[in-house]
């Protein structure tokens, strides 16, 4: 490892990344099935690229048998921009905020404008389904040709543009 000249410490011989990390209380995969399966029609670039589970020889298994098959490290992308998730063994008092959100900008700009408004509507109405909501529903905004800000079931926000 070599010392960076400005400040004599050591240099990190990789690029850092920033990356969001989703924590969940158990349903961590299935959120990772239903972002892809939701996200990937629209989005170009949108995978799961790593999904491990706890078995029942993980050591968090052998006290709590109810940890097999949760996530123990996944990553899945959205337009190429990596996520990780994690479901978090021991049950804690918080959860996801609107506070921050997963701002996705679709395209616009192409042969049919309808198809890109329609992508936004889709999008904000498969997110928000089965116990999610609107914040601000899909609509133009004068901002916006077509925005929307919806939280899913499990309370991940997301904010979907097409300016």
């Amino acid at each position: 490892m070599s010392e960076t000249p400005q400040t004599g410490t050591p240099a990190v011989s990789t690029a850092p990344r920033a990356t969001p990390f989703l924590m969940f209380e158990g349903q961590g995969g299935e959120a990772m099935t239903f972002y892809v399966e939701t996200l990937a029609p629209y989005i170009s670039g949108t995978e799961v690229t790593r999904l491990e589970r706890r078995t029942a020889e993980s050591p968090e298994a052998a006290d709590n048998p109810d940890l097999v098959g949760t996530v123990y490290a996944g990553e899945f992308t959205v337009a190429g921009t990596p996520f990780r998730v994690f479901d978090s063994p021991p049950g804690h008092q918080f959860s996801f905020t609107p506070s921050i959100s997963i701002f996705v900008a679709l395209p616009a700009g192409g042969p049919d404008p309808q198809v890109e408004l329609d992508a936004v509507d889709a999008l904000a109405g498969a997110l928000s389904s089965d116990g999610g909501h609107a914040l601000m529903p899909a609509d133009g905004y004068g901002f916006s040709r077509r925005f929307a800000w919806v939280a899913d079931r499990w309370g991940v926000t997301w904010q979907l543009n097409c300016a």
